[in-house]
């Protein structure tokens, strides 16, 4: 088991772990109710936090995050000489820890995305984790909560029974959700990208040898360019410069630049 502790990296604190020590960090606190907000963040999720105060607050703010793409794995190896062997792969993570619930028998809340999704999904664990429980489910309503609705959501979640919930409605949206529904929820809120979309069966993953070289964003930009130019196309090289400029010790940003946020946003 690896575990570096949280780095600093682009002024976001990434937990430098590997696959055991994150699902034990969840497990752990999915046993003892307690709030744990776990991102898996590529150099998009990072990127928010670099160029949004409030968003790089909340960041830092999770009790977990975890270096989901390669070159943040490298940029944490590169800045603090570490030897992490590989990522933490968001949606190889959900897989993971909907093993060790079924196996100790916590049961998991999804969150997200939209209801054929969801029934998908759940199939598709079902057959994949024979005794994973899952205690319910809830589209994603796309668009922001009045008080009260985010109040039945939470007694939804709550009310099933659940130990972990697991969020996937795209980043930045499902990091500021973990970040203010932990606390209410009193347990683990995982942000888990597009790995609701993965595991039903509805997108295709990158092949191995792309992922392994840091060429996921490659695949995915040929396949959704509309939609994805702007986030690899700018986002991609100003990363490695500004990673370039910290190395060098030219330019730091702190994790203490961020600013509490001025009024919660309760995406649903």
């Amino acid at each position: 088991m690896i575990d570096y502790g949280k780095r600093n990296l682009l002024g976001i604190g990434i937990n430098a772990v590997d696959y055991e020590a994150a699902v034990e960090t969840i497990i752990a606190a999915a046993r003892d109710k307690r709030p744990l907000g776990v991102s898996a963040l590529a150099v998009h999720g990072v990127m928010t936090g670099v160029f949004d105060r409030e968003h790089c607050y909340r960041l830092n703010e999770l009790e977990l995050v975890v270096p989901d793409g390669q070159p943040v794995r490298w940029g944490l190896n590169w800045l603090h000489r570490l030897d992490l062997p590989d990522r933490v792969y968001g949606p190889n993570l959900t897989l993971k820890v909907c093993a060790a619930a079924a196996e100790q028998g916590l049961s998991i809340f999804l969150f997200g995305s939209q209801a054929e999704t969801l029934n998908k999904l759940s199939v598709r664990l079902t057959e994949q984790f024979p005794q994973i429980k899952i205690a319910g489910s809830c589209p994603s309503r796309f668009r922001t909560l009045e008080s009260d609705e985010r109040d039945a959501l939470v007694e939804q979640i709550r009310a099933s029974g659940a130990d972990i919930t697991l969020v996937g409605i795209g980043c930045p949206r499902q990091e500021v959700w973990a970040y203010e529904f932990r606390q209410r929820l009193s347990m683990p809120v995982m942000a888990v990208g597009a790995a609701f979309s993965f595991h039903a069966g509805e997108l295709a993953q990158a092949p191995p040898w792309m992922q392994s070289r840091g060429l996921e964003w490659l695949y995915r930009f040929t396949r959704e360019p509309t939609r994805l130019w702007k986030r690899y196309v700018l986002l991609n090289p100003a990363y490695l410069s500004l990673l370039a400029l910290q190395w060098c010790r030219l330019w730091t940003l702190r994790s203490e630049r961020g600013i509490p946020p001025s009024e919660e946003i309760l995406y649903g």
